[in-house]
């Protein structure tokens, strides 16, 4: 029974194969004299005329534009930099305070000592050391001066390197940790 199957199966597909032969030889076999419709097509496009094009858009005038920076300050003169920025440095030769050595992020506010004029902050460094810090001490390591002491919060300017021997001011602050 299972032969038969076989068999079978093989018949048929002997007998498609040659049904696809015959049919493709028959298409080969025509005139070759005789155009075929996709020739024919061809030759019927090429005959027509082809359609005219859209004339180009005009050519729009150039816009000129003058650049008048002479009333501007220079960007590269270093030196006209660093002679404004010249009150703004570093004391180098100043002795260096504990807290300069720690980054700003790493100091916590942990209370106040005083009122008024005479008040203190106490700062936490990461040693978990308390430090008393008044009006013109150093902290942070960016040259940072406390300016302003408050119960909730102390005041600071930092002075950082701008990239071009200069120093540039920036405002910090340390708030209370409650």
């Amino acid at each position: 029974m299972k032969n038969a199957s076989i068999r079978l199966q093989r018949l048929a597909v002997i007998a498609l194969a040659a049904i696809s032969l015959v049919a493709c030889t028959r298409s080969v076999t025509s005139s070759p004299n005789e155009p075929k419709d996709l020739e024919k097509w061809v030759k019927d496009t090429r005959a027509k005329p082809g359609q005219p094009l859209k004339p180009l858009d005009p050519i729009a005038p150039f816009e000129t534009f003058v650049y008048q920076a002479g009333t501007l300050p220079d960007p590269f003169d270093l030196q006209g930099k660093a002679d404004s920025l010249s009150s703004s440095r570093p004391d180098s030769g100043r002795r260096r305070q504990p807290l300069e050595a720690y980054p700003l992020d790493a100091l916590k506010m942990v209370g106040t000592l005083g009122r008024g004029n005479s008040i203190v902050a106490l700062i936490m460094a990461p040693d978990k050391v308390a430090y008393r810090v008044p009006i013109g001490a150093y902290i942070g390591q960016n040259e940072g001066r406390v300016t302003v002491i408050r119960e909730d919060h102390i005041e600071l300017v930092e002075l950082q390197p701008d990239g071009a021997g200069g120093w540039l001011q920036r405002n910090a602050t340390i708030s209370l940790n409650q």
